[in-house]
């Protein structure tokens, strides 16, 4: 086991943008890559996202991904207007990188020991597909947002 949540491997750099299909063709560009395709986060019935411990079912985004390296994932994030923690990132500091991400194999005890180590839950939810889940942890001693991923054995 290693640090708070159980692991010290990054899995993926998020950015929140405001143009998914534009910045896509630039990082596509960028790393001599395919663009991606876009990604909605889902539906609400399936994510039940919550945002600051309330449902938010009308918190929505798009999203891209690139695989960059060996278990390593760049995921650009195009918020709605609504509230979530994507669209409060926007809105605050604008474009830019909004969180790192970990894989974790228990969500329920890395959660707790986050939360134990000060880190402050903001909002939650399964993948759109229902094969896992993220939560997203402001960290401002660490200076992002902090996510755990849990994807589910299937």
């Amino acid at each position: 086991m290693s640090g708070v949540i159980g692991t010290n491997l990054v899995a993926q750099v998020g950015f929140i943008v405001k143009d998914v299909e534009a910045t896509k063709k630039k990082w596509a560009e960028f790393l001599g890559v395919d663009v991606p395709e876009t990604q909605p986060i889902g539906d609400y019935a399936v994510t039940g996202t919550k945002f600051k411990g309330e449902p938010a079912p009308n918190a929505y985004c798009w999203m891209a991904f690139f695989d960059v390296g060996p278990g390593l994932q760049l995921e650009l994030i195009q918020p709605n207007e609504e509230p979530s923690t994507w669209r409060n990132y926007l809105e605050e500091k604008g474009e830019g990188i909004h969180h790192v991400a970990f894989q974790v194999k228990d969500s329920k005890t890395a959660v707790v020991n986050a939360e134990a180590a000060g880190l402050k839950l903001v909002q939650r939810g399964v993948y759109g597909d229902g094969s896992g889940e993220y939560n997203y942890f402001d960290a401002p001693e660490l200076k992002c947002v902090i996510e755990l991923l849990e994807s589910y054995k299937k």
